[in-house]
């Protein structure tokens, strides 16, 4: 039974406590800013290569957060024209911790049976053509204007749909250059950004799992604006989705998106791979993944 203090969400930064280094780790180029836009202290990670500087929790591979929330949202915007890297490592219930990493360095995914690498699609503003290329499912370095972003993993799926394993919690998170991350945070509900409390309140969304993001994890909206109109808002895998993706991107729209106008509408997901298709084909047989590059590992 998941320990009463990770419930209703745990704010990951504030718990362990970043600022204070000692708890968590950090390599090469890692500051701590203040944000204006967002109104408070961002992390800003960069360097050469995206292996060349980052931010750990826990502080050593030897200790686990131990944290079994089964969404994890990543509030984050890539450095412009840059590559990043982020590596998430979880426990199964068979005690095997496999390793979840996604990149926009990634041209294709590739998985091992403790390894999964995710490509990463960057968004950039809307009509942009950067915007094009996204929409395409390019990837590769993140476009001049690419946007702060929410992104929500849903760790149990991930595991089962790509591997056939039980999810039993969060060991590690290893956030490579080149970022800017405002925070991390566990839950067991789908937080919608796009949502306000009020609206919560008078279309009661608790009874569909969905509540609005918690203040102190929010992006700041100003008056008379939209979220999805300034920021990204990505689910991973998709919700309903039955079939493992190729990539992570903008694939799908607000959870709270059910009416005839959705909030955000957004592209299909891209085109499955070989890879995966293979990989679907084979589920219940013997595979043989393509072995796993080590560029950025870290």
């Amino acid at each position: 039974v998941p320990s009463a203090w990770q419930h209703p969400y745990l704010n990951i930064f504030k718990h362990f406590r970043v600022e204070e280094w000692k708890r968590s780790a950090k390599e090469g180029d890692v500051a701590a800013l203040t944000d204006t836009r967002l109104k408070g202290t961002i992390y800003r990670i960069r360097g050469s290569n995206p292996a060349s500087s980052y931010l750990q929790l826990p502080r050593t591979g030897t200790q686990s957060l131990g944290l079994t929330g089964r969404y994890l949202y990543l509030l984050f915007r890539p450095l412009p024209c840059k590559y990043f890297l982020v590596h998430l490592d979880v426990t199964t219930k068979e005690n095997q911790v496999v390793r979840i990493s996604f990149s926009n360095l990634f041209k294709e995914f590739k998985s091992t049976p403790t390894w999964l690498q995710f490509p990463f699609v960057c968004g950039a503003a809307k009509g942009s053509a950067s915007d094009t290329m996204s929409r395409h499912g390019v990837s590769g370095a993140a476009p001049a204007d690419v946007r702060w972003t929410c992104l929500v993993l849903d760790l149990p799926s991930i595991l089962s749909l790509y591997l056939s394993r039980r999810y039993s919690h969060l060991k590690g998170v290893k956030l490579c250059s080149n970022l800017l991350v405002k925070n991390l945070c566990t839950s067991d509900l789908v937080f919608d950004p796009g949502v306000t409390f009020s609206e919560a309140r008078h279309t009661n969304l608790a009874c569909r799992g969905i509540a609005p993001m918690p203040r102190e994890m929010a992006f700041p909206v100003p008056k008379g604006e939209k979220w999805h109109d300034l920021y990204d808002y990505i689910r991973f895998p998709s919700e309903g989705s039955n079939l493992p993706y190729d990539s992570i991107q903008r694939s799908c729209a607000s959870p709270a998106a059910v009416s005839a106008e959705p909030i955000h509408r957004l592209p299909q997901p891209v085109t499955l791979t070989r890879t995966v298709c293979d990989r679907l084909s084979l589920v219940h047989h013997r595979t043989s993944p393509k072995p796993v590059s080590t560029v950025g590992e870290a």
